[in-house]
């Protein structure tokens, strides 16, 4: 059950006094969206998971002044993106070599042209893929997309464009080149 795991963040951090409920009910509000935007972002629905505990985690440890903000799913997403590229970014300069971690079962309830889409939007870098999905994804106008990214309009329209054209390339016209399990045919 999806809130047991919001509930388990609850449970790791001292809630400040009489938060508890309110911030219980954001998590409930919050959760299934947030991890569909989540999975859209990591591609794994573990890591997914893992960056929407720990975006949770991080909001909750603020809770007594974000609560009265106007638009906390909005300031979630943006810490979610942040958290997402500060791992990304974390990882790509550790030079360890470790064993590959196995793919999550892919869900069988997805479409195949899902799963190419899914295995596409993996290969584009992570501010690229945080674009396609706010855009496409949240349907968030470009000028919100910049606000949550914290960078300009302009930098919103090139890496839209950027990302769309590796879309295009990885999936194909006419679907020849699909993605199957991270590779191109």
């Amino acid at each position: 059950m999806p809130f047991d795991r919001g509930r388990t963040v609850t449970n790791r951090i001292k809630a400040p006094h009489g938060a508890d409920a309110a911030y219980t009910a954001f998590v409930e509000a919050a959760w299934q969206r947030q991890l569909r935007f989540a999975l859209l972002l990591t591609g794994d629905r573990w890591q997914a998971e893992e960056l929407l505990q720990d975006s949770l985690v991080r909001i909750y440890e603020r809770w007594r002044r974000l609560s009265s903000a106007d638009d906390l799913q909005a300031y979630l997403r943006k810490v979610l993106v942040n958290n997402h590229t500060s791992i990304w970014r974390r990882r790509r300069r550790e030079s360890l070599v470790a064993a590959v971690p196995e793919r999550s079962a892919p869900d069988r309830s997805v479409s195949a042209d899902a799963l190419v889409l899914r295995d596409a939007l993996r290969a584009l870098p992570p501010r690229q893929r945080a674009v396609v999905v706010l855009r496409h994804y949240e349907d968030l106008p470009e000028r919100e997309v910049a606000a949550v990214l914290g960078c300009s309009l302009g930098t919103v329209k090139s890496q839209h464009a950027k990302a769309l054209a590796k879309l295009r390339h990885l999936v194909g016209d006419a679907g020849e080149n699909h993605l199957v399990h991270g590779r191109s045919r």
